[in-house]
C-alpha cells in the first residue's frame, strides 16, 4: 500500500479553534490477531463483529498555540482529568504526526468516556483509539474540505491501528477484516475493511453478552503478549492456522452453518489462550470461573441443541455469542446458571452494530 496518500499535504490555513465529538464501537474478534511486526502490523488476518452498545464517546477540543515545541494534551476520562492515559496519547501522536503534521500546532483536550465499565474485558483501547482517530480526521476534513468520505474512513482506520492494533476494526462495518488475505479482496495490513462478501441471514443481529468474570488490570498486557510471539515455539504454525481459519470463515458466513461457526470460534478462543500458556515466560489470564462458564455452556448446548457458543478476548471474561432468535432462552440461562460466576453478578448485553457515528453539538 502507498502510505504517501495518508500524509496530509494540502494545508492552506489552520483553524484557530474548534471541537467535534465521535463515538466508536468496541469489537470482538472471531478469528484472532496475536502477534505483530513493524509498526503495528498483524502477523495474521483477523475478522471481528463490531459491537453496538459497548462504545467510546470522545470529544476533541483544540485551540491554536503560540509555539510548536511539543504535543499539548489534556485527557479527561469520565469527567476527571486522567494523567495515566496521557503517555499513551503522546506516543500515539508521535506515531501519527507524519500523517497529521498540524498536531503540534494545538492545545488539545480529549474528553472521553465508555458506555461500559473500564477494565471490564471489553476492548476499550480499540474503541478509544478509533473514536480519537475519527475526531482527528474531522479536523483534517475541516482543514482540507476535499477529503472524500472513502479516504476519511480508510485513514481513520489507518491512524487508529497506530494507537491500538485492533482499533483498525472499530471504525466502520458490522463485520470487519484486518490483515492481508489472498481470498479477501482489498484486505491489507494497514487498515480494516468491511467484510466484502455474502453473509447468511443466520448472522444478522447476532448477540454478544459479555460475562464479567474479573474487572481490573490484567497481570500481563496485550502488548507484552504480542511481543512474546516473536520467539514463540508455535508462532508460525499459529499464523498459518489463522489464515486457514479465515478461509473457512468465508464459507461459514456464506452458508450459515452455525455448528461450524461454533467449532471455529471456540477453537480460536482457546488457541489464543494456548499461545499465552506456551509463551516464555508463560502466563494464564483465564480464571477458574472462566472455565466453569465454558463447561456450563458446553453442557447447556449438549442438553438443548442450542447454537450458543463462547469466545474470549485476552483476559478472563467470556463473550457469549448466540443467534437473535435464541435471545430470551439464552438470557434466562445466563441469569439462572452463569451469573454466579460473574464478579458482583455483572454482565453486559450487546449485539452486532455497524460502526462509528458523529455526534452533532
Amino acid at each position: 500500500m502507498n502510505l504517501e496518500k495518508f500524509i496530509l499535504k494540502e494545508i492552506d490555513q489552520l483553524p484557530e479553534s474548534g471541537k467535534n465529538t465521535w463515538e466508536a464501537p468496541s469489537n470482538i474478534a472471531l478469528v484472532k490477531y496475536w502477534g505483530k511486526y513493524g509498526e503495528q502490523l498483524p502477523k495474521n488476518t483477523s475478522i471481528s463483529f463490531t459491537l453496538k452498545n459497548c462504545k467510546t464517546i470522545t470529544q476533541l477540543s483544540y485551540k491554536k498555540k503560540e509555539n510548536r515545541d511539543g504535543f499539548s494534551v489534556k485527557v479527561i476520562f469520565d469527567g476527571k482529568e486522567n494523567e495515566d492515559f496521557k503517555p499513551k496519547i503522546i506516543k500515539f501522536f508521535e506515531r501519527i504526526e507524519t500523517y497529521l503534521p498540524f498536531l503540534k500546532s494545538y492545545d488539545f483536550v480529549i474528553d472521553t468516556q465508555n458506555t461500559f465499565p473500564h477494565s471490564s474485558g471489553i476492548a476499550s483501547s480499540a474503541s478509544g483509539m478509533a473514536a480519537l482517530s475519527l475526531c482527528l480526521m474531522d479536523m483534517e476534513k475541516k482543514i482540507n474540505p476535499n477529503t472524500s468520505q472513502e479516504h476519511f474512513y480508510e485513514k481513520a482506520s489507518f491512524l487508529a491501528r497506530l494507537g491500538s492494533g485492533s482499533a483498525a476494526r472499530s471504525v466502520k462495518g458490522n463485520l470487519v477484516v484486518w490483515g492481508e488475505h489472498p481470498k479477501i479482496e482489498n484486505s491489507n495490513n494497514y487498515t480494516g475493511i468491511a467484510y466484502p462478501y455474502e453473509v447468511h441471514k443466520n448472522f444478522q443481529n447476532y448477540q454478544d453478552t459479555i460475562l464479567i468474570v474479573e474487572k481490573g488490570k490484567k497481570e500481563v498486557s496485550s502488548s507484552v503478549g504480542h511481543d512474546l510471539m516473536h520467539h514463540h515455539a508455535f508462532a508460525e504454525q499459529r499464523f498459518l492456522q489463522a489464515q486457514d481459519n479465515i478461509s473457512k470463515m468465508i464459507s461459514i458466513l456464506k452458508q450459515g452453518n452455525l455448528d461450524d461457526f461454533i467449532n471455529l470460534v471456540e477453537s480460536e478462543a482457546l488457541t489464543l489462550h494456548a499461545m499465552m500458556m506456551t509463551s516464555n515466560p508463560y502466563y494464564i489470564l483465564m480464571k477458574p470461573n472462566t472455565l466453569k462458564i465454558i463447561n456450563k455452556i458446553w453442557q447447556y448446548r449438549k442438553e438443548t441443541g442450542s447454537k450458543v457458543c463462547f469466545t474470549l478476548d485476552a483476559g478472563a471474561n467470556v463473550h457469549v455469542l448466540f443467534p437473535e432468535k435464541e435471545k430470551s432462552k439464552i438470557l434466562e440461562f445466563i441469569k439462572s446458571q452463569l451469573v454466579d460466576y460473574c464478579e458482583k453478578g455483572m454482565y453486559i448485553c450487546d449485539n452486532v452494530g455497524f460502526g462509528d457515528e458523529k455526534i452533532n453539538h
